[in-house]
């Protein structure tokens, strides 16, 4: 082994040192060729001494020659030396220490790395490396660097998801409820992944995030509804629209084209969720229908709201969960074919969301207030109102999410905390489980009807749960914080843990001119639409907004969100595609 029978300087396999040695004797070669004779002879003989000479000689020759230098012949030794002690140490190490020093490096300093040399560039290249750095930056901030990468679509996401679109159309026409998780398939992605360097996965997110601080974006436009768009939602391959029109639009994001519409409600269609499989959709006809998307059937209907659905959250196709204008929640399990009824919102319930970590539903109205229900209980166990924190206006969106990094809060008020104390709620809860409550299948429509409808008199008794701290057994599975948007012009950040575990508004981002319709948000942004007609996205550690985004010729109703594009729909018709990749 070389590395042991020699020192880092005289190893015959580290190139550099030889290229090194071999430029220094062929200068010291010259400068002695201009010598005469004698002083040639001389100063062979002392190298050859010294060559002979075992290590500890060496060491006293090399003392006793310092001792006779005066400050010149020092400084010059010095400058000589400071070269002559570098040492490539990451060719020189083991391989997986290399790799280890070199996942302490920052981007930049990694493409510098790979430009020192082939070998450098092989191990600064390195998928273990890189892979560290996307664990780093992706879908978190960085606490070294400040930077944070969007979560995308893997490689087996994306071609997942082609294949299954091209199967959907052309084999669910033959067993529309068969699966689509081919073993062949993963066979095929899982192949294809494995060769997907993560160097190249983190340069597509850097550029993602760069064009997103700077405001790079190119913008598409979808226009094709009769009347206003109400809602909206995108993955990376499709965009779904809901209309006053009363009709649900599929486009296809890449080439802007109308894939196929879907047609089935009387009224607007106000909101809308798909997964790679079904499509929910909720009406001002007051019905939920559910919808096989890809083949454009509507595969069920829900009927028991009394007023428009303004609402729907869904999750993995057990539970449907409905808001309406007629002040109720209605809770769909699909499987069991039984509803519960929800009551103590006394105006609009504008937005639902279901928190399956803790079993739990977010709701909003334009009561001013936010609600947590218990999905196991159907009880409602904290409710959120105005003061001198809380919302003012109609309340329009809901957001649970988690914050894993630090968060910039608003000074606390001078006059001390929120008033919520000083207000109290009233709340019931129809959860009986008799035949009022059961579903019915309509064999003709395949309609699912709720007949609980308004009448029941199972209500809970009244109390009081503003001023009361979330219980333990929720707040521990509970996300950190909730976002909310409300017609009073602000968008909401609040945090449950607050306030000795009440809750309360830590942070109120004012920026919009009128009432927020609708926000979005991910890890790192809030994108928001307002009746101004403006679209912002925000930064969601610090509050400040980033990009003010104008376009739109009436106010702007949804927005949606994704790892790189934001989508946005307004009363015009027009929704509008901002893409960052």
């Amino acid at each position: 082994d070389n590395y042991h029978k020699y020192c880092y300087r005289h190893n015959p396999e580290i190139n550099c040192n030889k290229q090194a040695d071999q430029a220094k004797l062929i200068e010291i070669q010259k400068n002695l060729e201009s010598l005469d004779h004698n002083d040639k002879q001389n100063i062979s003989h002392i190298w050859s001494i010294f060559s002979a000479a075992p290590s500890k000689q060496k060491n006293l020759i090399l003392q006793g020659i310092l001792s006779m230098c005066c400050f010149y012949q020092l400084s010059y030794i010095s400058e000589e030396i400071s070269n002559l002690i570098k040492i490539d140490f990451i060719s020189t190490l083991p391989v997986q220490i290399s790799l280890k020093i070199l996942s302490y490096l920052d981007c930049a300093s990694l493409c510098n790395a790979a430009q020192v040399s082939k070998n450098w560039k092989r191990l600064a290249d390195d998928d273990q490396v890189w892979h560290h750095m996307c664990k780093q930056h992706i879908d978190r901030k960085c606490p070294n660097c400040g930077w944070g990468l969007p979560l995308m679509h893997m490689k087996r996401a994306r071609q997942y998801d082609q294949v299954q679109y091209v199967s959907n159309n052309q084999q669910l026409q033959k067993n529309p409820l068969s699966s689509q998780n081919s073993p062949k398939i993963t066979e095929l992605n899982n192949d294809s992944l494995k060769t997907r360097p993560w160097k190249t996965v983190y340069s597509e997110r850097f550029k993602v995030e760069r064009n997103w601080r700077k405001g790079i974006f190119k913008i598409k436009e979808f226009r094709g509804h009769q009347d206003g768009i109400l809602s909206l939602q995108l993955n990376h391959k499709i965009l779904i629209t809901g209309s006053y029109d009363s009709t649900v639009k599929i486009w296809d994001i890449k080439s802007g084209k109308l894939i196929r519409t879907l047609i089935g409600h009387n009224k607007g269609v106000r909101c809308l969720k798909f997964d790679d499989s079904k499509l929910i959709t909720g009406s001002l006809d007051s019905t939920i229908k559910v919808w096989n998307y890809h083949l454009g059937t509507c595969i069920s209907t829900y009927r028991g709201h009394t007023d428009s659905i303004l609402s729907i959250d869904s999750y993995k196709n057990k539970i449907i969960v409905s808001g309406s204008a007629d002040c109720t929640i209605k809770v769909w399990h699909v499987e069991t074919r039984i509803c519960h009824t929800l009551r103590g919102h006394t105006d609009f319930v504008n937005c639902v969301k279901i928190h399956p970590a803790s079993n739990t539903i977010f709701s909003c109205s334009d009561d001013t207030t936010i609600r947590i229900w218990d999905l196991k209980t159907n009880n409602c166990i904290k409710v959120f109102q105005g003061g001198l924190r809380g919302h003012i206006g109609q309340v329009q969106t809901v957001i649970p999410l988690t914050i894993k990094d630090n968060i910039t809060e608003d000074k606390p008020d001078s006059e001390g905390e929120d008033d919520d104390s000083k207000s109290s709620s009233q709340f019931s809860v129809d959860s009986t489980f008799n035949n009022r409550n059961r579903l019915q299948i309509d064999n003709i429509n395949n309609s699912i009807v709720d007949n609980d409808m308004s009448e029941s008199s199972d209500e809970s008794e009244n109390n009081d749960i503003v001023d009361t701290v979330i219980p333990k057994e929720f707040l521990d599975k509970l996300p950190s914080h909730m976002l909310t948007s409300s017609l009073d012009n602000t968008i909401k950040l609040w945090d449950f843990k607050a306030n000795n575990g009440k809750g309360k508004c830590v942070r109120t981002q004012f920026g919009h001119l009128e009432g927020v319709w609708s926000i979005a948000a991910d890890t790192f942004r809030i994108v928001s639409g307002a009746h101004d007609r403006l679209v912002k996205v925000w930064d969601l550690q610090s509050g400040k907004c980033m990009h003010t985004l104008t376009g739109h010729t009436q106010s702007v109703t949804c927005v949606d969100l994704s790892d790189s594009r934001l989508a946005s729909g307004d009363e015009a018709g027009v929704v509008r595609m901002y893409c960052f990749d």
